[in-house]
């Protein structure tokens, strides 16, 4: 055991680190090529129909597609305000 043995094993760590996140990247990158172009219109849609009602935040409506095995489900998230009290 060589006394700068510390420095090569932080390298393979980082190394294997740097991996993983690249391929986390480019199965996001995947995933939205394959995504369907009426999302981010849907998305806003949904937005300017709920702010009729509510007064959200612009991040607060998420539209994503999911693969369950031969379907896709279309998950919509709405983050609402707290109640005023």
């Amino acid at each position: 055991m060589g006394i700068f043995d510390f420095l090569t094993q932080r390298n393979k760590n980082t190394a294997n680190v740097a991996k993983n996140r690249l391929r986390i990247l480019i199965e996001q990158e995947r995933g939205l090529r394959d995504a369907p172009d009426y999302l981010p219109l849907l998305q806003r849609e949904l937005l300017e129909v709920i702010r009729k009602y509510i007064n959200v935040d612009v991040d607060a409506v998420k539209v994503d597609l999911h693969k369950d095995g031969e379907h896709n489900l279309l998950d919509i998230s709405v983050a609402l305000p707290e109640k005023e009290s």
